[in-house]
């Protein structure tokens, strides 16, 4: 299957007994060294393709023998083998260039498998390959902004897009990580694959599993016909986890399972069958301070976070918001049929003094509001949404300064000043119904960000509906 042997590096006689034995029952030529000083001799000498690296290695760390075969040849796919207790090394190992990295134990099909994608992807084999982006490019049609910090991002995109490397995409609500995922899908080798975008929190928690694996027909009421999941479907592409940590944690566990064997079994089906997946996934939460708070488990997180990406909010990136806007008016004006091309000096200055909760999406929404209720050439102020002309009737008069934190909602907001000589239960009414709407109207979400029971909320706002009520009752 292969004319280059492939490079086992591996200590232990008996694993590497056992790897050797696998690999050439599969057809592979292997030569192995049991150093790593012996590993990087035979490297300089054959120059393989594909090289398997243990990281505890007994006369140097794996992470060095890494960087010095990249260092010599850059294109070379390694894939680095730890135990469990290691993976923060296995980790690393992905940041610093290693094609795949696998946990031991791992089944023979894990193990074949991430040596035939590699393989399969190695430069000269034939097969046609998406250029990457440049580093600084914009890797998408839909990604505008020229700021420094989404430099950084499209750099990354660039660098990580030709890897099998998980990448954890995070970022406040708005900020554009499906955008982000599709461009790392479009700058990969997959790039003719499915792409294949599942929102783990608009999916009722009963019915995720079937979405993500699929299920059988007859596997529980309702089931009609087989159903392939969200998994099966991006066999050869790219499988895009929104908020994925609103996923269940017996979900999870499964999504584990999956990660670590490429296999799915949908629900009621009585085998398994193997799918070729890369994960890319995103939250908007903190993921490290949800497996601290015991939500989500830390050895998937470990599994998810190799490649980080983070996106800025839009009030971080400077002249990228009126870019953004300027570009996404002349698209709004053409479907809208307006004849729109630019924004007024005084709406430019005010787009960039706004700190923007909603971030890009809000951006959005507010051009779309003046687009469809007004005519061009210019946006203009009074063409704006009600709330963003109070808010820039509070910034002109200064009433929310430096110190005043400014809270949100669709169309309401107000500054920390105007609190004072409210009671204490209308504050907390306020800054409850804030979180919920900011949290998309999901009571149990909102309910996690106060750190109280969803039952709270619910008992709370059928109370204040009751009082609203019974106040209405008494108007004439």
């Amino acid at each position: 299957m292969t004319a280059l042997p492939l490079l086992l590096i591996e200590d232990t006689p008996s694993l590497q007994m056992v790897y050797e034995s696998v690999l050439r029952g599969a057809g592979h030529k292997v030569v192995s060294a049991s150093t790593a000083a012996e590993g990087l001799d035979r490297f300089r000498a054959l120059r393989p393709a594909v090289v398997l690296l243990d990281l505890m290695l007994p006369d140097r760390p794996g992470q060095a023998v890494l960087q010095e075969i990249l260092s010599i040849a850059p294109d070379t796919r390694v894939i680095v083998i730890t135990a469990n207790g290691s993976i923060n090394r296995a980790v690393e190992a992905m940041r610093a260039g290693a094609y795949e990295f696998l946990l031991k134990p791992f089944n023979e099909q894990r193990f074949l498998h991430a040596v035939e994608t590699a393989l399969a992807e190695r430069p000269g084999n034939g097969a046609a390959r998406p250029s990457p982006p440049r580093p600084g490019a914009v890797p998408r049609e839909d990604f505008v902004g020229s700021s420094p910090q989404m430099q950084a991002v499209y750099a990354r995109i660039a660098s990580v897009a030709r890897s099998m490397a998980t990448v954890f995409i995070t970022g406040e609500s708005g900020t554009g990580k499906e955008i982000c995922a599709q461009a790392v899908h479009a700058a990969s080798s997959r790039a003719n694959g499915p792409f294949v975008p599942l929102n783990c929190a608009a999916i009722p928690r009963d019915l995720l599993e079937s979405e993500v694996f699929g299920h059988a027909k007859g596997a529980f009421t309702g089931a009609l016909a087989d159903k392939p999941g969200a998994a099966a479907v991006a066999d050869g592409g790219t499988l895009f986890l929104d908020e994925i940590c609103e996923m269940d944690a017996a979900l999870q566990t499964k999504l584990l399972r999956f990660l670590q064997t490429s296999t799915i079994q949908p629900i009621g089906a009585p085998h398994p069958r193997k799918v070729n997946v890369r994960i890319v996934c995103a939250t908007n939460r903190d993921p490290m301070d949800e497996v601290r708070r015991g939500r989500f488990r830390e050895d998937l997180y470990y599994r998810l976070h190799v490649v980080p990406i983070h996106l800025p909010p839009l009030r971080d990136r400077g002249e990228d918001v009126i870019e953004i806007a300027e570009s996404a008016l002349v698209r709004l004006a053409a479907e809208e049929g307006r004849r729109f091309t630019g924004l007024s000096p005084e709406v430019a200055d005010l787009f960039r003094r706004l700190s923007w909760p909603g971030n890009v999406r809000q951006l959005l929404n507010v051009l779309r509001h003046a687009v469809v209720l007004h005519d061009g050439p210019d946006v203009t102020l009074d063409m704006l949404p009600a709330a963003l002309q109070q808010e820039r009737d509070m910034i002109q008069k200064g009433s929310a300064g430096p110190g005043d934190e400014v809270f949100r909602g669709d169309a309401r907001h107000c500054a920390l000043g105007d609190l004072i000589g409210r009671t204490l239960a209308e504050i907390e009414q306020m800054v409850i119904e804030e979180t919920i709407a900011r949290e998309g109207g999901s009571l149990p979400r909102a309910a996690r960000v106060l750190d109280v029971s969803p039952s709270t909320l619910y008992r709370k706002r059928e109370s204040w509906g009751r009082k609203d009520g019974s106040a209405d009752s008494q108007e004439p």
